[in-house]
């Protein structure tokens, strides 16, 4: 099954003793609703059928009715699953959005200059990270948090980004560090010139 829009919900890690169960790192608020709307499908298309899912630690153990043996647990590992934009329920505040929501807004700085678009939202387990496609070049990836971006309006299709925070751009401090970084390295030189002027 292709899904037409399709929302990343969680990634299978690996096996988990002999029958079968599937770490799995879940995107959701609460850990086990990850399979709350229907079964969920990887990119290929493969549907995954939850039969069972418990915590432990930082991930769940979940029983898929599909994989039935260690073998085929080890095989998904890395696997992504999606649900449909489509069943997911509609958010309750305006102020609410899913992360998906963010993939084709326009990145600007506070000043109106144009970093983008986000093509991408990624998660490699130290935060959400945006993935913004520049009008040329290659694609810069920012992190989504307050600092970074200040000020979003999904309905606009529009997100504000701080260049200093989101590194994009040198801060202040970064700059006085460089200035005093040259000017360390102009007084090592001077006195070398001075004697090669003295022999």
């Amino acid at each position: 099954m292709t899904l037409e829009n399709p929302i990343l919900m969680a990634v299978i890690g690996g096996a988990h003793g002999i029958r079968g169960e599937c770490r799995v790192r879940s995107f959701t608020e609460e850990p086990e609703a990850f399979s709350a709307y229907g079964p969920l499908f990887d990119a290929k298309g493969n549907r995954y059928t939850v039969k069972a899912a418990r915590p432990q630690k930082n991930v769940l153990l979940v029983r898929f009715e599909e994989v039935g043996d260690r073998n085929h647990a080890e095989r998904l590992n890395g696997t992504e699953l999606f649900v449909d934009r489509a069943v997911l329920p509609e958010t309750e505040d305006e102020e609410e959005f899913y992360l998906e929501d963010l993939v084709g807004l326009v990145a600007s700085t506070a000043t109106g200059e144009t970093i983008g678009e986000v093509v991408a939202v990624h998660n490699f387990g130290a935060g959400d990270i945006l993935e913004i496609a520049p009008p040329e070049g290659a694609t810069v990836m920012i992190p989504f948090s307050e600092a970074a971006v200040p000020a979003l309006d999904v309905e606009a299709g529009v997100l504000t980004v701080d260049p200093v925070a989101a590194g994009l751009a040198a801060g202040e401090d970064d700059e006085d560090l460089e200035d005093e970084r040259r000017s360390v390295e102009a007084a090592r030189v001077a006195p070398s010139q001075d004697r090669n002027e003295e022999e």
